[in-house]
């Protein structure tokens, strides 16, 4: 499963520069006569159920998780309930993602799908470098310490090259390190919301408005604060710098 969503997000990531060739299929119900007939829908069902599986891939090997955690802190550090929605947040943080991972996967097309859609090279070779990209990119975004925790549950010697470096091992190390990270700059954001609302709730305490909330008053600071910064751009180039 894992092999067909890289090989898939590689080719559909490649479709842009390349024009590539789509084998056709035929999904008509009938008995298989031979073997080969039966491999092939076995193979049409490990498909399909692939793609339906295909978005929580996406959650777990790109930096989708960092974006939609950060930006889900930024809307509770600034109290505006349901805006910006969390459907435009999700489609953000998803467009972001692919703006990130389009190099990766591009480098992962050039080097494992197209040489194995010209039949350069066989299915095995063509998921190691079409693999490769991706663990390189992983690698890159996960400390060394959640990496040598899942090295050691397992019991495994030190890897000597990326390459050898499971995707088993890789991807739940990877995902610790991005939540980590999230949560890290989340803390950041919530800081100087948080200034606002205790200068706020001091203030009307001082002047003996108990009953009026802190949060009808800071609101509209904390917004207008953000948009004199410039927040959604600055918020937005650090995180994507942030990323190696």
């Amino acid at each position: 499963m894992l092999k067909l969503f890289l090989l898939v997000f590689a080719l559909v990531s490649g479709l842009g520069a390349e024009a590539v060739t789509i084998p056709t299929v035929d999904l008509t119900l009938s008995a298989p006569s031979t073997p080969q007939q039966l491999v092939s829908s076995l193979n049409v069902l490990v498909l399909l159920t692939f793609l339906f599986l295909a978005p929580s891939m996406v959650l777990v090997m790109t930096t989708f998780t960092r974006f939609v955690i950060v930006f889900g802190f930024l809307r509770q550090a600034l109290g505006t309930q349901q805006v910006p929605p969390t459907q435009i947040l999700v489609m953000l943080a998803m467009i972001l993602t692919f703006y990130v991972m389009e190099p990766v996967a591009t480098d992962a097309y050039k080097a494992g799908i197209k040489p194995y859609i010209e039949e350069q090279i066989g299915y095995e070779e063509a998921f190691e470098k079409t693999a490769l990209p991706f663990k390189n990119f992983m690698v890159r975004n996960t400390r060394e310490k959640d990496l040598a925790l899942f090295f050691r549950i397992r019991n495994l010697q030190n890897p000597a090259t990326v390459a050898d470096v499971p995707l088993s091992v890789i991807i739940p190390a990877f995902i610790i390190s991005e939540l980590k990270t999230a949560f890290e700059i989340g803390f950041l954001l919530f800081l100087p919301f948080l200034v606002i609302d205790m200068v706020v709730a001091s203030i009307l305490m001082s002047m003996g408005m108990m009953m009026l909330p802190p949060v009808m008053i800071s609101l509209p600071f904390k917004i207008l604060v953000f948009v004199l910064i410039d927040g959604w751009n600055l918020l937005i180039g650090n995180l994507i710098s942030s990323i190696k």
